[in-house]
């Protein structure tokens, strides 16, 4: 039994979700012991300028911005990476899995070198596990004793190949699939281990449904091998035909680009949208160049809604939006936990703008699409939710007044996951009340009963208050007391605003974030003077 708890891992690059894949296996099944070959080649300077010379030809002259684009973003991203061990999302960092007692990293220059294989052969895997590796030979896929299996982040035998997504959206298809299937000496060909589909919803963008593929990827993948190490061999074999994609040019991909664009809301007109980038751009410049030390310090509180591409509305962002603005937090920010802000006596002068991120309501998908984009950039976040809508079929009054029709909301098993996660859990009221506008005994009512069901759902003993609709004219100096004699330990509004030189815990200031907010704006509410 313990042999077939050895498992291989083949990739290319060992990106966040190959490694996501990894830690929740690994905490799925007992006992397992992994050995993951990363290929790594190394590069002669001539291999590179060739390499240069074949993507300029197949790119024209795109592929002089697009490279240069490439090695801006790539400094960028250096200089965000600092990992912070007790942040939501640390433990799928290269540096924890590599700390796992269980595991063992080789990085190759070639997979199918014989030191390579008398690695793996050595190792004695039972079952193989293909994440985002190049084309495996039958001498490394047939060591393992049950075989291997491939995550392709597309439906077979229709869309094999690559890249994830892209050829769907270009043919017009109405959902994108993913898929586990065995390895065999054809591309993308082996025997179909489980399968699945996502809907494209109406303004899913190309970065959108692949963020979802690698979620799904992931529960798809461990879902397999826990059937493989019970002793099943699941397998299904392909139909007859189907087609195979290649990497597109950049000239279809900026096709399809504007194709999507097309099929989006209007913004604001490109001299606005400019003005906002160079506004944007300059605000962070002057930050970490020591405008920092000329404005009071500060901590700006972000407020979310919903993170889906259902709907464009002043509640909710986009997914592949979100992700790149915790990017963004992630490189240009110190991002903060609402409680570890709440517990400086005096807000520090920062060389990086200090922001905190926090959801209101409890819609699901801010656990489906939100908190894989903050577990990937180990982004700490607080939700705020109305405990008599969590796991029911209610709605809420905001959502029926814009004739929204029914949106699901999280159940406790969501919550009870993302508080395990080290993400904060608080409360919205019981059913999303006006709390100046209330009887004082339904006010006190629901506060109560709202702390007494997080207590008891979540084990919380300390617990926040974003009280709903969050205006002024929503909090009075009466309510705010019953706030505090009922037990919380800190009250958010929505208002709009920064927190300047200190935060008023029984008053935290929070500006909301919608899906017209482009990346220069957001950044501009992060520096807090917008």
């Amino acid at each position: 039994m313990r042999d077939q708890r050895k498992i291989v891992v083949f990739s290319g690059n060992l990106a966040f979700s190959a490694r996501k894949a990894i830690v929740e296996i690994d905490s799925a099944i007992a006992g397992l012991s992994w050995l993951v070959l990363i290929h790594s080649p190394p590069k002669t300077v001539r291999q590179l300028l060739r390499n240069q010379w074949s993507n300029f030809h197949r790119n024209g002259w795109r592929w002089i911005p697009y490279q240069i684009t490439d090695i801006w973003q790539r400094l960028f991203r250096a200089t965000g990476k600092a990992e912070n061990s007790s942040a939501p999302g640390a433990q799928f960092s290269m540096s924890a899995l590599a700390a796992r007692p269980n595991v063992t990293i080789l990085k190759v220059a070639d997979m199918h070198a014989s030191a390579s294989l008398e690695a793996v052969s050595a190792f004695e895997p039972f079952i193989g596990i293909c994440l985002a590796a190049p084309l495996l030979q039958r001498a490394l896929f047939a060591i393992p004793k049950a075989g291997t299996v491939n995550l392709h982040k597309g439906k077979v035998p229709d869309f094999r190949g690559m890249p994830p997504a892209f050829w769907e959206l270009w043919n017009n298809e109405s959902c994108v699939g993913c898929t586990v299937h065995w390895v065999d000496d054809l591309l993308d060909k082996g025997a179909v281990a489980a399968c699945t589909v996502i809907e494209r919803e109406r303004y899913s963008t190309l970065r959108a449904l692949q963020l979802r593929l690698d979620e799904v990827g992931i529960d798809l993948m461990r879902n397999v091998i826990v059937e493989i190490i019970d002793g099943q061999h699941p397998g299904t074999p392909q139909c007859a035909g189907g087609a195979t994609y290649r990497k597109p040019t950049l000239a279809q991909v900026a096709a399809l680009q504007r194709k999507l664009v097309a099929t989006d809301l209007p913004t604001s007109s490109f001299s606005r949208r400019w003005a906002k980038v160079l506004l944007g751009a300059a605000a962070i410049w002057a930050w970490r160049v020591g405008g920092y030390r000329l404005l009071q310090p500060r901590i700006t509180v972000l407020l979310y809604h919903r993170v889906s591409d259902s709907v464009r509305d002043n509640l909710t962002v986009g997914i592949s939006q979100f992700d790149q603005q915790m990017q963004l937090l992630r490189q240009h920010c110190t991002v903060l936990g609402i409680e570890e802000a709440l517990g400086l006596t005096t807000i520090p002068r920062s060389p990086k703008p200090l922001v905190c991120v926090t959801f209101d309501d409890g819609y699901l998908d801010n656990y489906v699409n939100a908190v894989p984009s903050l577990l990937r950039h180990a982004i700490p976040a607080a939700f705020f939710v109305s405990t008599g809508i969590i796991g029911s079929n209610k709605r809420f009054a905001h959502d029926i007044r814009r004739g929204n029709p029914a949106i699901a909301m999280m159940q406790w098993e969501h919550l009870r996951a993302m508080r395990a996660a080290g993400f904060c859990i608080g409360s919205h009221t019981v059913n999303h009340i006006d709390c100046a506008a209330e009887a004082p005994e339904l006010v006190r009512d629901e506060l109560v009963h709202s702390l007494a069901t997080l207590r008891s759902e979540l084990g919380l003993q300390d617990c926040l208050f974003g009280y709903p609709y969050g205006g002024k004219r929503h909090m009075t100096p009466d309510r705010l007391e019953m706030v505090k004699q009922a037990g919380y330990s800190g009250c958010l509004a929505a208002y709009g605003g920064s927190n300047i030189k200190m935060i008023d815990r029984f008053n935290v200031l929070r500006r909301g974030i919608h899906w017209e907010c482009s990346n220069a704006a957001f950044l501009l509410q992060c520096v807090g003077i917008a």
